[in-house]
């Protein structure tokens, strides 16, 4: 005996509710990354700034990621179907390892482009105050964005609107980063230091170490998803948790599986029903212990199996 409720997030009101809050997120970044990246890129080729230029191209893959961000919020929410039984979840873990990987294709062009300035010396800024202004305005508007991002991250559990919002916080951590060094290359040049103009593509280059670690954690995690890697063991232990508090009502449990794709929690787990319990009794259990489930973690998709005590299944 099995009892399950099959029904998606995107079927009912709420998810309904939460599909709309999440593609308003991503549609906020799409238009933010744009906006940034034009104005970025006129002043890294105004200020002649490697490290301007890098943040420019850091803001067009952020662009490229929050439009991917957004096609994964629609399609990972669409109901489970006759070729996706078990819904479109995975559609934003794909989407957050792109992104990673993406990210991985920005550090390599800094690095290229930061190296390259070193080596042939040509790292002269024209009006570093322009840059300074504009780096720091960026930040500011990264700042709102990301932390909308992440709040409705955490409300529809959305990993590619989670992936979004960092790759839009390194992007203000950088980008003070470039403040500061145009802060001091302006305050250099005014006193007469022609040498601290090599700051820049030193600032550039410390960009390209901060995007790679958040781009190895995001592809990490986007690839546990794909591979249906179990829930934290955080997770896990609450649910064993909950199980065992029900133990007096059944005989035993054990093959609890658990997995993630996308916004999607799936727990699988068999129950041992004493040999006298009635079919109705064990699915009212069912049914109970599946409510408690939902309750500790919301629209989880259960799946429980009912077999005899001391019967393997």
């Amino acid at each position: 005996m099995e009892a399950s409720r099959p029904e998606g997030r995107g079927g009912g009101p709420s998810g309904l509710a939460m599909q709309a809050k999440a593609a308003r997120a991503a549609r906020t970044s799409v238009i933010s990354n744009t906006a940034l990246t034009v104005v970025k890129l006129a002043a890294g080729v105004f200020t002649g700034s490697v490290s301007v230029l890098s943040e420019a191209l850091h803001s067009g893959l952020d662009l490229v990621a929050a439009i991917m961000a957004f096609a994964a919020v629609r399609k990972s929410r669409e109901p489970a179907d006759a070729e996706h039984n078990f819904g479109h979840g995975k559609f934003e873990s794909m989407s957050g390892l792109a992104e990673g990987l993406l990210i991985l294709v920005a550090v390599g062009l800094i690095l290229w482009g930061a190296i390259g300035r070193l080596i042939s010396g040509a790292t002269e800024i024209r009006a570093p105050l322009v840059g300074l202004a504009v780096m720091a305005g960026s930040a500011l508007v990264n700042i709102g964005v990301s932390r909308m991002l992440f709040r409705v991250a955490r409300e529809t559990r959305s990993v590619a609107l989670e992936a979004d919002g960092w790759h839009l916080r390194t992007d203000v951590w950088t980008s003070f980063g470039v403040v500061g060094g145009m802060g001091v290359i302006a305050l250099g040049s005014r006193l007469g230091f022609r040498e601290v103009h090599h700051l820049d593509p030193v600032v550039a280059i410390g960009i390209a170490v901060l995007i790679a670690r958040a781009a190895v954690d995001i592809s990490y995690r986007s690839y546990n998803h794909l591979v249906d890697r179990s829930l934290s063991a955080g997770e896990v232990e609450r649910i064993e948790r909950l199980l065992n508090e029900h133990y007096p009502e059944f005989a035993g449990f054990h093959r609890l599986r658990t997995r993630q794709a996308g916004p999607e929690r799936y727990i699988d787990v068999h129950l041992e029903m004493p040999g006298e319990a009635s079919v109705a009794d064990s699915h009212a259990l069912c049914d109970h212990i599946e409510q408690d489930l939902r309750a500790l973690m919301p629209d989880a998709q259960v799946l429980i199996h009912v077999e005899p005590r001391g019967d393997d299944g």
